[in-house]
C-alpha cells in the first residue's frame, strides 16, 4: 500500500540530476520505501508543514525538502521542492524558508488554474 506519491519540482529534479547515479538510485529507493512505510527515518516532519526525505549514502547526508498536497481527492501527493547536502546537525533555516516559499508559490499557481 502506498501512503502517498512523490512529484519532483524543477529544483529537486536539477539537484538529483547533479548527483552520482548510485546516490540517485539510493535516494529514489528511499523515497519509494517512504511512500510505502511511513518511516520517520526516511521521511520526517521539520516545521512549517515542511518535511524532509532523508538519505545517508557514502557519508553524504542528502536531503530533499517537501510538502503535502492533498487537494486532489484521488491521490495524496508529496511535492519535493529542492535538495541539498546537509553539512551540519540541523537543517538550515534558509533551506526551510526556501521550501515554504516554493510551497506558497505552488499553491498560488494551482488555484489560478
Amino acid at each position: 500500500m502506498r501512503y502517498f506519491n512523490t512529484r519532483f519540482l524543477e529544483d529537486a529534479d536539477r539537484f538529483i540530476a547533479s548527483l552520482k547515479p548510485k546516490t540517485v538510485k539510493k535516494i529514489l529507493y528511499n523515497i519509494d520505501l517512504a511512500e510505502q512505510t511511513n518511516d520517520p527515518r526516511l521521511f520526517k516532519k521539520l516545521k512549517n508543514e515542511i518535511w524532509e526525505f532523508r538519505t545517508l549514502y557514502e557519508g553524504l547526508q542528502v536531503r530533499l525538502l517537501a510538502f503535502w498536497d492533498k487537494t486532489d481527492n484521488r491521490e495524496t501527493l508529496v511535492i519535493a521542492t529542492h535538495g541539498f547536502i546537509k553539512k551540519v546537525d540541523k537543517v538550515p533555516e534558509n533551506e526551510i524558508d526556501r521550501a515554504v516559499r516554493i510551497r506558497d508559490q505552488y499553491f498560488k499557481s494551482k488555484t489560478k488554474k
